[in-house]
Formats: structure tokens, sequence, C-alpha cells
């Protein structure tokens, strides 16, 4: 007779600083389409990437915590950020399991390089915590690391989508809304540090980056490849589950819920919706305070 492979339909828990983390989001719903996901955009209070490493950990762990009280199997930090700042703590202080994006960035990083010498675009905070360094050079320590910070580019990705101005229009044909004479300038100014360092691949070090990879790749030129974490952590994932025996059954209609601090759920949504690449059926707003009763007694 032969052995049943255990199922578990719980959804994975996926939380970000705010719409950027649904770029990891759409990666795990395309490469794994029985499994139903929870995610949670702290909206209100981004970008984190310009907060104390202590907000940033508190943050995370509320976050996390709301993850946990719906019942998720796995929780992802898809926001470089808060896994800098606060991925052991969560692991220390949650009983389910939590991965981050960092570790999987730095190995699609390895990956890409020849020269062995990378580019690292981060959130201030990423980039001074040196926690793509550390995950690149326990790698392979003879890569040259260069962090540039680009918070701007968050502001630019959040300030955008949450305009709502013709998105869906030109994302159904196709267009890059980011793709701008404005945008790339910034993009351009941003990224100078990098230039001039014999760098042939730039890791993508926020999740919000992604939206920006055509003005991002225009900057840097044809001879740098520019990989982002999306795709090598739903491969982590992917493998953590299987070998805990909880991915969900072949037969598992997945459920798509989205929570948001923001206060207008109809924008959250409807920008969402242009990350997802599908609708955001379900959304709720949580209110801080909510949250905040989270870290009561915790010691967040």
């Amino acid at each position: 007779m032969n052995k049943s492979h255990a199922s578990d339909e719980r959804p994975v828990g996926v939380f970000d600083s705010g719409l950027g983390g649904l770029t990891v989001a759409r990666a795990i719903a395309n490469s794994l389409p029985g499994e139903s996901i929870c995610y949670f955009g702290d909206t209100k209070r981004c970008p984190y990437g310009t907060r104390s490493e202590r907000e940033v950990r508190r943050f995370a762990l509320e976050a996390a915590r709301w993850l946990a009280k719906h019942q998720v199997k796995i929780i992802v930090v898809a926001c470089n950020t808060a896994t800098a700042a606060a991925l052991s703590t969560l692991q220390q202080l949650l009983s389910v399991p939590v991965i981050g994006v960092i570790e999987p960035g730095a190995r699609a990083a390895i990956n890409s390089t020849r020269s062995r010498r990378v580019g690292v675009l981060a959130t201030e905070l990423t980039v001074r915590s040196g926690a793509y360094t550390q995950a690149i050079e326990r790698l392979d320590a003879g890569v040259d690391v260069y962090g540039c910070a680009a918070s701007s580019f968050v502001d630019i990705v959040e300030s955008e989508l949450a305009t709502g101005a013709h998105v869906r229009d030109r994302w159904l044909e196709g267009a890059d809304i980011f793709d701008t004479p404005e945008v790339c300038a910034e993009v351009r100014r941003t990224i100078a540090p990098l230039c001039g360092r014999d760098i042939d691949a730039v890791v993508l070090g926020c999740t919000h980056f992604p939206l920006l990879s055509g003005p991002i790749s225009k900057a840097l030129g044809d001879q740098v490849r520019v990989v982002s974490s999306a795709e090598e952590t739903t491969r982590e994932l992917a493998d953590i589950l299987m070998r805990r025996e909880q991915l969900a059954a072949a037969t598992t209609v997945p459920e798509h819920r989205f929570a948001t601090t923001a206060d207008d759920i109809a924008v959250f949504a409807a920008a969402g919706s242009f990350i997802f690449g599908r609708p955001l059926k379900s959304v709720e707003h949580v209110d801080i305070s909510e949250l905040d009763a989270l870290s009561v007694g915790h010691g967040a």
C-alpha cells in the first residue's frame, strides 16, 4: 500500500511594510498555485527603511503575531528591512516557522555574478545593517559587496500606486508606469555610487524595487544583471513546506486574503491588484491600536 503524504491547507502568511511584498506573494501564487495566502501590508507606517531598528523590530513582531492569530503555517517576511532588523527575533519568539528574503536574495546574487562584484540596492536601514554583505560573504567570502541606500524608491512606488491614476489601463497595455523621465533621473542619481566598480549583478534588496526594475536596468546598463529575491524565496518556501509535509493538497482551491493598515482599502486593493496580477477580492482594514495591543506584555 502506498504511503499517503500529509498536507496542510492552512495559509502561508506574508507581511511587508506596504505594497511591495505583493511581489513576493505573486511569486508564491504563481509557483505554488494550491497554497492559500494571508497577506498583511503595514501601509500606514510605511516606509520602514528610514525608521530605527528597534521600531522596525516592534512593527515586524506585531505583524507576525497578527498573522499567527490567523493560523498561518509559516510566515514569510517579505520586507528586507524587517528581515534585517527582526528575523532572528521573530524566529525565537514565534511558534510558527519564519523565513526572510535576504538569504534567498544573497543566493540569487551569488548565482548571477561572474566578476564576483555585487551591488545591493536597499533601504538605508538594510544597507546600514550589513545584512546582505554578511549573507553574501557567508556564501562566498571572495565576493565584494557594495551597498547603496535607495529609500526614495519606496516612496516613488507607494505614492504612484496610491494615486490609482490610469494604473489598470496602462497595466493591461503592458506599459511601465514608473518609466518616466522624473523617475529615471532619480534612479540614475541614486545608483551613481554603484557605477564604475565593475559590478555585474545588483540585487534589489527591497520588495518594492522590482516595480522599478525597468528604470534600474536602464540606468545600470545591459552588462549588469538585476536580480530580486522573490523567486528564490519561493523556492525556499516550497522546499520547507515539502520537507515538513505541509504543502497544500493538489485539489485545494486556494484563498487569498489581504489586510492593511491603510485608511483607504479601495486604493490598497486597486494598487495591490496591479502588483499581485489578479484582483484583491478580500481586503480588510487593521487598526494600529489592534497591532499595538499585540506588543503589550510581550517584550516588544
